[in-house]
């Protein structure tokens, strides 16, 4: 009799293989599901600009995922989250356009920005005037107005706003120590998406591709978004299992009754 019911209770859905696996799939996803936010608290920092200055890439008020790094781990063309107390107290957004070593001038023939004397092609960059609406040539050094050649110092970086005509960055503090510059070790993360409004991963300029170094690589936040939705869907597909087992099983039996 015990086996009997045994038997039945394996095939209406509340027992057996089936329920073991679902059981495992359910634990498997929790783990997957928390681990993945563990993992993005750990590696990433939220961090919500505050100005224009790096328009149109950052808005002010998106909210951006930044990627804690050591400064050493910084390309030319990341954004990254920097504190310096000779520019501000408060934590800054910029994009670095040369590292230590670099000779990055305004303005080459076509009045663009070159580094070392490669021409940069900079799409991402707002050359908008803000007092009249017109373009300006790309690279144009605004606010300062003044054509300018830095050799930036080993371990330091060069940082610009992409919003060019009205970011407050290197060439406003040319005349300090080391030119405008930072140093490495004043950066804390590397920002790798946006987060709110929308969701989107920033991309690394091509331009900088060429230049030695190379570009960063997007740091783990695809892989982390993947773990966490391939969590959450065995979580549902595990706990749903019973539910739907116990459903059929008694349509057989109806169909069994039906057919007697």
């Amino acid at each position: 009799m015990g086996g009997t019911q045994a038997i039945r209770s394996g095939k209406d859905g509340r027992g057996g293989l089936g329920n073991v696996l679902s059981g495992i799939a359910v634990a498997i996803g929790f783990a997957l599901f928390l681990g993945g936010f563990v993992w993005g608290a750990v590696v990433y920092r939220p961090y919500t600009v505050p100005t224009d200055s790096m328009m149109p890439t950052v808005r002010p008020g998106d909210r951006v995922l930044a990627q804690r790094i050591d400064g050493a781990e910084v390309r030319r063309g990341d954004v990254v989250i920097f504190t310096d107390s000779q520019w501000s107290d408060s934590p800054m957004v910029k994009r670095v356009v040369g590292i230590g070593g670099d000779v990055v001038k305004c303005c080459g023939a076509a009045g663009e920005l070159t580094v070392n004397g490669t021409p940069l092609d900079e799409p991402y960059a707002d050359t908008t005037e803000p007092e009249t609406g017109l373009a300006m040539p790309p690279g144009q050094t605004a606010p300062t107005g003044t054509p300018f050649e830095v050799a930036v110092p080993e371990g330091n970086l060069f940082l610009l706003g992409d919003r060019r005509a009205a970011s407050l960055d290197s060439r406003a503090h040319l005349q300090e120590a080391g030119q405008g510059s930072v140093p490495r070790s004043a950066v804390s993360a590397r920002v790798d998406a946006l987060a709110w409004p929308s969701v989107t991963m920033l991309e690394r300029p091509a331009t900088y591709a060429a230049l030695p170094g190379g570009i960063s690589q997007p740091g783990p936040l695809r892989l982390q978004v993947v773990t966490v939705l391939a969590g959450a869907a065995l979580v549902v597909l595990g706990a749903a299992y019973g539910p739907v087992a116990r459903v059929l099983a008694r349509g057989r039996r109806q169909e069994r009754a039906g057919v007697r």
